[in-house]
Parts: C-alpha cells; structure tokens; sequence
C-alpha cells in the first residue's frame, strides 16, 4: 500500500492504456451524455467534431478507471478526491484511441485538521498514442499517514 509519506513532489506514476471502440463511446454515451457526436457516427460527421467523438466524462471515468488500477491505485485509504482544478478537454477521445494516464505528484502537506492524513495535489494528463492531450486536470488527493496505520496496528510498525 501507498502511504502520504511514500510520495514525493514530481514523482510520476504511468497507468496501463485501454483502447477505445466505437461500440463503448456510443454505450457510455447514451447512459451518460446523450449527444449526437456522441451516440451516433452518422450525425457527428456534421458537427463541430466532425466525426464521433468520446464525451469528455468517458475520457474522464476511464482515466479514473486507469489511475485507480495503476501504482498510485494502492493508495492505503483509496484515491479520495477533495477538489478538482482545471479541468480540460483539449483533444476529443475517438474510436479505436489507446489512451494512457501519467499522474505527477505536485506538491504535498500534511492536514491541519487531521493529523493522521496528508493532502496531495497532483495533475493527470491522459494521452492517445499519438502523444495528444485528451485531458488534464489537477485535483487533491486524500491520503492516510503511515503512522496513523502503524499506530493502529502496532505490531505491523515497519512493515511494508
């Protein structure tokens, strides 16, 4: 498990990819954001995206999806979000796009209020394979405290 006191500022975690059909952009889309360069290939052609296009809440879930099954995913309490800052779709998501998560640990503190947890801001830059931003954000992170787990189980102190 991750603790607060095992991350360290500029300290970058890679998520595996996950490619994108067709088929799962029109299915997420019908659920969650039913628009037309969204649900139906035919349509989107006309539209501002000239062509179909992934909503930016799939790119967004998958990443999270990505993330959460990376390294950073083994975070002790899970990856508990506070807050969510800048956050962008400069490139739309396509069918058959391999998209891939690259989270940097910016900066950290420990929390005033709770003593046994820190708070760590950190930026997720998804990427398709040809390099392409297809989002970003920047968000703080929730995290327990080594010591807060070591005290509550003191027999386990010093293991990893």
């Amino acid at each position: 498990m991750l603790y607060f006191e095992d991350l360290q500022t500029s300290q970058r975690f890679l998520s595996a990819s996950h490619t994108l059909s067709e088929d799962e952009i029109i299915s997420f889309a019908r659920q969650f954001d039913p628009q037309p360069f969204h649900t139906d290939p035919e349509a989107a052609r006309q539209t501002f995206f000239n062509g179909l296009a992934a909503s930016g809440w799939h790119t967004s879930s998958l990443s999270m999806r990505l993330v959460a099954e990376s390294e950073l995913g083994r975070a002790a309490n899970g990856l508990i979000g506070m807050q969510i800052d800048k956050m962008r779709w400069p490139q739309p998501s396509r069918p058959d796009d391999t998209l891939q998560v690259e989270v940097e640990v910016l900066d950290k503190r420990r929390s005033s209020s709770q003593p046994g947890f820190g708070v760590v801001k950190v930026s997720w830059t998804t990427r398709n394979q040809r390099g392409e931003t297809a989002m970003q954000l920047e968000c703080a992170i929730w995290l327990q405290c080594r010591s807060k787990a070591e005290a509550a189980a003191p027999e386990l102190a010093g293991a990893k």
